[in-house]
């Protein structure tokens, strides 16, 4: 067995291997990805308090070009706002401002448990009050673009989500990364526990749910080879959202490289282009 189970499928995979309550556990407290990495342009630090109280830490990387909007990145489940980096380099020279943030119980920002959502959206609202935004454009992978629909269904000052990789629901995506041999009472178990433990609605942890609220432009991108989660996952999501929609399902493309192609940046870039002008402040 690899030495970090880092992703969302191992750590449901571990909701199914083991006892309910160490399934119960793996689901709320993601392995946290230190911090190696940071920018190599001119960034502030950035320390703001979430839902509940909790101490978040995140970078802001202002665009020296003009200014087109603030771009907001939010990534996946054990990682960190290390990987949005990559963002940094494409699109600030493009005139985004860029702000990346450690979600809660993840990299160096506070937090006792991941909710896959419930309360992530809220800390979305404080990042975008932290940095004084009037509107954004959010891009979340994998977890964190299952955060940024549901941060879009609350949120009016989101005006676009780019979403790749995203879940529907947790209770499907948990059922689905259980093993064979594991039943399906234990994973509902361990969902039950992972709710109470949590203080969080496990139900209400869905995109899918959220979607039907979401009157943002949505750029949906999913692997069409993703076994961790399938491409089906976004294909619903999409199926709801009644605001203008776009599904790119990226072929040969799994969970982690579908961002991998040119071709894809070159949509991504077309999108954003295609947003109103007018994001500022």
């Amino acid at each position: 067995m690899k030495k970090r189970l880092a992703g969302l499928a191992a750590l449901l995979l571990l909701a199914g291997c083991f006892p309910p309550e160490w399934g119960a556990n793996a689901i709320l407290h993601p392995w946290r990805k230190p911090l190696t990495q940071k920018p190599r342009r001119p960034y502030q630090n950035l320390s703001f308090r979430g839902e509940g109280g909790i101490l978040l830490k995140g970078w802001l990387i202002r665009s020296p070009a003009p200014r087109r909007g603030l771009l907001v990145y939010l990534h996946g489940i054990g990682d960190n706002r290390g990987s949005g980096l990559g963002l940094s380099e494409r699109l600030v020279p493009q005139g985004w401002d860029l702000l990346l943030y450690d979600s809660r119980a993840q990299g160096e920002s506070e937090g006792e448990a991941c909710t896959y959502g419930y309360f992530e959206k809220g800390d979305l609202s404080k990042a975008l009050d932290a940095v004084g935004a009037g509107s954004a454009v959010l891009f979340g992978s994998s977890l964190g673009a299952s955060v940024a629909l549901q941060a879009a269904s609350v949120e009016p000052r989101v005006r676009g989500v780019i979403a790749q990789s995203a879940f529907s629901d947790l209770k499907t995506v948990a059922r689905e990364r259980a093993p064979f041999f594991a039943s399906r009472s234990d994973v509902e178990k361990a969902l039950a526990l992972a709710e109470a433990a949590g203080h969080f609605p496990v139900g209400e942890a869905s995109p899918q749910q959220a979607a039907p609220k979401v009157r943002v432009p949505v750029l949906l991108l999913h692997g069409a080879s993703d076994r961790d989660t399938p491409a089906a996952h976004s294909q619903r999501i999409y199926e709801v959202l009644p605001g203008p929609k776009q599904l790119i399902l990226v072929p040969g493309a799994g969970h982690n490289d579908a961002l991998a192609g040119e071709q894809t940046w070159r949509a991504i870039e077309a999108w954003l282009s295609s947003l109103p002008a007018d994001l500022g402040s």
